[in-house]
């Protein structure tokens, strides 16, 4: 991996839209760049303790997990995703970006090219859920949204990672 310096850093905050909550106080992150080819990235994600970690690609629809925070690795070529629901931002994420959505981020493929794949891992290893924007589901989803706790670990770069410059305990 690239040294945190080397990187650029893109941060982007979204609102409620009513139906996707996203993150009342932490933005999603995007490190441009960061992985390098040679990376053991199952092994960088269990070291800074983001585990449950899975390899496929992102939902053609709008969803969110409102207990857990995620990480999105891309592995392989690049895609064109909505984040922060209808209302977000159209982000390309290409091979070697990592992707961290604080927990209630909105997410969504909208295209992708031949071989686009990510690793998704949590903190702590926990279980996630997925959450649509239904109505019925609303009051309990932002509940959980905000129990859920600043990560002890920055999913690439530990202890010392710049997540801890933009997610702040007194801001979750």
């Amino acid at each position: 991996m690239k040294k945190q310096e080397e990187i650029i850093i893109n941060d982007f905050y979204f609102t409620d839209d009513g139906s996707i909550p996203n993150h009342p106080s932490f933005p999603l992150l995007i490190y441009k760049n960061a992985i390098e080819e040679e990376d053991e990235l199952e092994q960088i994600l269990a070291q800074n303790n983001w585990s449950n970690a899975w390899r496929n690609g992102v939902f053609p629809y709008h969803h969110y997990h409102s207990n857990s925070h995620e990480v999105l690795v891309v592995v392989g070529g690049s895609a064109l995703l909505q984040m922060g629901g209808e209302n977000g931002k159209k982000v390309e994420a290409e091979r070697g970006d990592v992707l961290i959505l604080p927990a209630g981020t909105g997410h969504k493929l909208l295209q992708k090219a031949a071989g686009f794949s990510v690793i998704g891992a949590y903190p702590n290893g926990q279980d996630f859920d997925i959450c649509y924007g239904k109505k019925e589901e609303r009051s309990e989803k932002l509940a959980n949204i905000k129990k859920v706790s600043l990560p002890d670990h920055d999913p690439i770069y530990g202890k010392k990672g710049k997540l801890f410059s933009y997610w702040q305990a007194n801001n979750g």
